[in-house]
């Protein structure tokens, strides 16, 4: 007997209603695979895997170096920066004293923008550290117009050749919060959690540095050696929970040889102790620095 139109009716509402419940099944199976819309990038992946990274690095050095600082800008101006990480490398030290100073690091500034004087009297283990990190908040977010202005900030010496690609990568898989990270001293020691980080370059998280800012325990402790005293706020505010050891990426240039040292290699974040023009030579040249040298008629290098 055939179907009449009623049966008719009946079967395709019921193939009509059996298709929209299907589709509304995966619809919300979909949207538990998504995830929430408030939820903020950060959130769901807080390590330094997420785009625009910004890196802030101080180099802590003296108003008379300036030779030093035009190397260091040659150093680091022609290294490529990884795709969606912001680095600013700025020179620091404290209040110009000479009426050559004045003149000679205004045109510096003018013409580079890349220094930062502190309101203090230049010094070695009075409290330069301490001026440098708890200035940059109220420095920098009125100036760079990002919250926060950076995601890590970096205290180095200026004879301290830091690989910027090396640096990011190492950072990658690392928390944006309360991390403290460097070469563990002494240099024998692989455990991050035992005294502190060499001066040779060490990195902390924005929240570790308005820590710094806000704490009296950096006040109260201010003199002394200063990356040893930087460790002792950390230990006794209980800051600096995440901890990374970047040894041997960062170590010392190999002569003379020390426990510190090691021959140069490819995976190198950071070379230290290049006190003079020399070992900064054999440094770049180890790395290849002028391999992007352009071919041209206006100039012969062999």
């Amino acid at each position: 007997m055939k179907p009449s139109n009623t049966d008719k009716a009946r079967f395709f509402l019921s193939c009509f209603l059996i298709l929209i419940f299907l589709y509304m099944l995966a619809s919300n199976q979909l949207q538990d695979t998504l995830p929430s819309p408030t939820t903020s990038p950060q959130q769901t992946n807080s390590s330094s895997s997420d785009s625009n990274l910004r890196i802030l690095i101080g180099i802590l050095t003296l108003p008379d170096q300036h030779l030093r600082r035009h190397l260091l800008r040659l150093v680091y101006s022609t290294q490529p920066q990884p795709p969606s990480v912001k680095i600013d490398v700025k020179f620091v030290f404290c209040n110009l004293t000479k009426e050559d100073q004045k003149i000679l690091v205004a045109l510096e500034i003018m013409l580079y923008d890349d220094i930062i004087i502190l309101n203090c009297e230049e010094n070695m283990n009075k409290g330069k550290t301490l001026t440098y990190f708890s200035s940059l908040p109220e420095l920098l977010n009125e100036t760079v117009g990002s919250d926060p202005p950076y995601h890590y900030v970096m205290k180095a010496d200026d004879d301290t050749y830091l690989r910027l690609n090396s640096l990011v990568e190492s950072l990658k898989a690392l928390p944006r919060e309360d991390l403290y990270y460097g070469y563990v001293i002494p240099c024998s020691s692989m455990d991050p959690f035992v005294r502190y980080m060499s001066g040779m370059g060490y990195l902390v998280s924005w929240d570790i540095v308005q820590w710094i800012r806000d704490s009296e325990i950096p006040r109260k402790q201010s003199e002394g050696p200063e990356d040893k005293v930087f460790g002792e706020w950390m230990r006794e505010g209980g800051k600096g929970k995440n901890r990374y050891n970047a040894k041997w990426g960062m170590y010392n240039f190999p002569e003379p040889p020390t426990k510190c040292s090691h021959e140069l290699w490819p995976d190198t974040i950071a070379v230290h102790l290049l006190k003079n023009q020399e070992k900064w030579i054999r440094t770049l040249q180890y790395f290849n620095v002028t391999t992007g040298l352009k071919p041209s008629k206006l100039y012969h290098i062999p």
